[in-house]
C-alpha cells in the first residue's frame, strides 16, 4: 500500500463492524476491531488457552505469546518490552503506578495536571493528596485550548515532583508538545508522565526519543481488545516497590505491575491489531485521518459552537461542539436516529477542561472523533445532520 495514499474501501473490508451504514465517529471512547483481531482472540482461546508456567504445549505457546506482546508493545512505544506492563486499563494502572511512586512522596510535594486531562490521569493524584497531603495544581489553558506553557514554567519548583499531561485531550483534540512538557518538567528534576489514551490512534510514540519517565495508554483506542498498557523507565519501574503477590517474579520490571494472570487472549489481539497498524502505515493514516478533520473544519456550518484550534495544526481530529438552543444528548440522539451517525455527548471525563469552558460538566459537549476508516462521504453526513439542527 502507498506511503501516502490510504485505500479505504480495502482497509474497510478487513471490518465486519463497518459493513454497514452506521457512521462510527466514537473513536475517542473505542475504535472498531478489524476481523484479524477477533479471530487472533478467540484462536488463542481455541488452541493455545493455558496458564504460563508449565511444562506443556499449550503453556509453553501462551508464555511465547506473553513475551511476544510485550516485545510488540514495545516497539509501539519505541522501548523494551521489559518495561512494558499490562494491565485491566490505564485507570487501573496508573493508580497502580502512582501508588508505587507515593511510597517516595510526602506531604507538601507537588504534582502538577492539566485542564486538558481525562480524569484518568488526575484521581489518582487527587486521590494521594488526600491521603498524604500532596499539592496537586492546575496548569491552564488559553483560549484556543491549547496549553500554556508560561503557566506550566511559572507553577514548576524545587516541590515539583511529578508533571501529568495529555499527549492529546480526548474532549477537544488539542495536541501539546511533548518534548517541550518533558524538558520543562526535567528542568526541575520532576517525572514527566504522559497519558497517550487518546493520541494511539493518531500518530507514533516513542517514550525513548521524547525521554518521557512513565506514559499509559489503552489498546481499545487503536483498533485492539479493552485492556491498559503502560510504560516506564526501567530504572524507575525497578527502583519503587509495587504492590504485589510475593512469588511474583520481580524481572523484568514491568511484569512487578502486571497484578495476577495477564488477559492471554487479549494479548493475542494486542498483537494482531499492532500488526494491522504496520500493514498500513503511519503516513498512509494520518493523511487521510488529517485531511478528513480539514474537510469537517471547512464545512462548520455557521451558528455552531466548535470549541478548540480551528485548524488541523497542534491537534488530532477529535472535535467538540454544542448547537444553540439543544442539548448535547438532543445533537447525539439526532444526529444517531435521524442520520445514522454515531458521536458521544457528556464530559468524556475532562471536568476541568469543561469547567474551563464554562459548560455545564455533567451534559458538557457533542464530540466527534475521526480515524482513518472513516469517509469523506460520513464526514459530509455528520455534518449535514448538524447543519439541520443548526
Amino acid at each position: 500500500m502507498s506511503a501516502t495514499l490510504l485505500d479505504v474501501t480495502a482497509v474497510r473490508s478487513r471490518f465486519t463492524a463497518l459493513q454497514r451504514r452506521l457512521a462510527f465517529f466514537d473513536g475517542p471512547g473505542g475504535t472498531q476491531v478489524p476481523d484479524e483481531v477477533i479471530d487472533a482472540i478467540s484462536g488463542y482461546l481455541r488452541s493455545d488457552n493455558a496458564n504460563v508456567g508449565a511444562p506443556y504445549e499449550t503453556s509453553r505457546r501462551t508464555s511465547a505469546l506473553v513475551d511476544l506482546a510485550h516485545e510488540r508493545a514495545g516497539d509501539f512505544l519505541g522501548c523494551s518490552g521489559d518495561e512494558i506492563a499490562f494491565g485491566q486499563s490505564m485507570t487501573s494502572l496508573n493508580f497502580l503506578l502512582t501508588r508505587a511512586l507515593a511510597r517516595e512522596l510526602k506531604a507538601g510535594d507537588e504534582v502538577l495536571v492539566t485542564k486538558l486531562d481525562h480524569d484518568g490521569n488526575v484521581a489518582p493524584w487527587l486521590a494521594l493528596q488526600e491521603d498524604l497531603g500532596i499539592v496537586v495544581r492546575n496548569v491552564g489553558i488559553n483560549a484556543d485550548l491549547s496549553l500554556d506553557y508560561d503557566d506550566l514554567a511559572s507553577k514548576l519548583s524545587d516541590r515539583t515532583r511529578v508533571v501529568a499531561f495529555p499527549l492529546a485531550a480526548n474532549s477537544v483534540g488539542t495536541a501539546p508538545d511533548v518534548q517541550r512538557i518533558v524538558g520543562l518538567a526535567h528542568s526541575v528534576g520532576a517525572l514527566a508522565w504522559g497519558d497517550a489514551v487518546h493520541f494511539g490512534p493518531h500518530g507514533p510514540i516513542d517514550v525513548t526519543a521524547w525521554d518521557i519517565d512513565v506514559l499509559l495508554c489503552s489498546p481499545y483506542k487503536f483498533y485492539g481488545p479493552h485492556m491498559g498498557m503502560a510504560y516506564g523507565k526501567k530504572e524507575l519501574l525497578a527502583s519503587w516497590r509495587p504492590y504485589k503477590v510475593r512469588p511474583a517474579a520481580d524481572d523484568p520490571a514491568g511484569h512487578r505491575y502486571e497484578l495476577g494472570t495477564c488477559q492471554h487472549e487479549l494479548l493475542a489481539g494486542l498483537v494482531a491489531a499492532l500488526g494491522y497498524i504496520d500493514s498500513l502505515g503511519w503516513d498512509a493514516m494520518l493523511a487521510h485521518e488529517r485531511a478528513l478533520g480539514q474537510r469537517f473544519l471547512d464545512g462548520v456550518p455557521a451558528g455552531l459552537d466548535l470549541y478548540g484550534l480551528p485548524t488541523m495544526e497542534g491537534r488530532v481530529p477529535t472535535f467538540c461542539f454544542n448547537v444553540p438552543g439543544h442539548t448535547s444528548e438532543e445533537v447525539a440522539t439526532h444526529l444517531a436516529d435521524k442520520h445514522e451517525v454515531a458521536v458521544w455527548w457528556g464530559n468524556y471525563y475532562a471536568l476541568e477542561t469543561m469547567r474551563a469552558l464554562g459548560l455545564d460538566e455533567w451534559m458538557g459537549a457533542v464530540r466527534a472523533g475521526i480515524v482513518h476508516y472513516n469517509t469523506e462521504e460520513e464526514v459530509d453526513r455528520l455534518l449535514a445532520g448538524v447543519a439541520e439542527l443548526v
